[in-house]
């Protein structure tokens, strides 16, 4: 089934603010942090992305929405933080559980691409979480490469 971008509405905004950030502190948590350090440092990342509370062209949030109008996921897509303006990122995307393995992560993949070439862009990044096995996967189909590596191991004190 065919999905769309819909860009994410004032209105909604703050919805997807509250969203977006409880996915991340899930991750963080995954990741080793304690559940308050993570809904702290995701809320802060979040916030500090959008300064003024709203997404801009050129720091876009989409819905992805099927054919029949059901919001399957989202993609936050927009400039990196160097300074070449057509070195672009995918922030984020997600496809709703109940929805996943139907290729809505792909089709929106390709969205966020299309939109992001759109608007000057001529590439697009991202980080995907280690554990992520399924969603990195989903990357090196599209011809995502591998940029760097971040590796960590917890030390044991007695």
């Amino acid at each position: 089934m065919p999905i769309h971008l819909v860009p994410v509405t004032p209105e909604q905004f703050g919805l997807w603010i509250e969203r977006c950030s409880s996915a991340y502190a899930a991750d963080l948590v995954t990741l080793g942090s304690s559940d308050d350090e993570a809904r702290i440092q995701a809320r802060a990342t979040i916030a500090g992305a959008f300064p003024e509370a709203r997404a801009a062209a050129d720091n876009a949030v989409f819905d992805l929405v099927d054919g029949e109008g059901v919001t399957v996921g989202y993609v936050w897509v927009g400039t990196d933080h160097s300074d070449d303006p057509r070195a672009w990122w995918i922030w984020d995307i997600a496809v709703e559980p109940e929805h996943r393995g139907r290729g809505y992560g792909k089709a929106g993949m390709r969205l966020a691409e299309e939109y992001a070439s759109s608007l000057g862009a001529s590439t697009l990044g991202l980080s995907v979480f280690g554990f992520n096995s399924s969603a990195r996967g989903l990357y090196e189909s599209l011809g995502y490469e591998t940029t760097s590596v971040k590796m960590r191991k917890t030390l044991v004190h007695d």
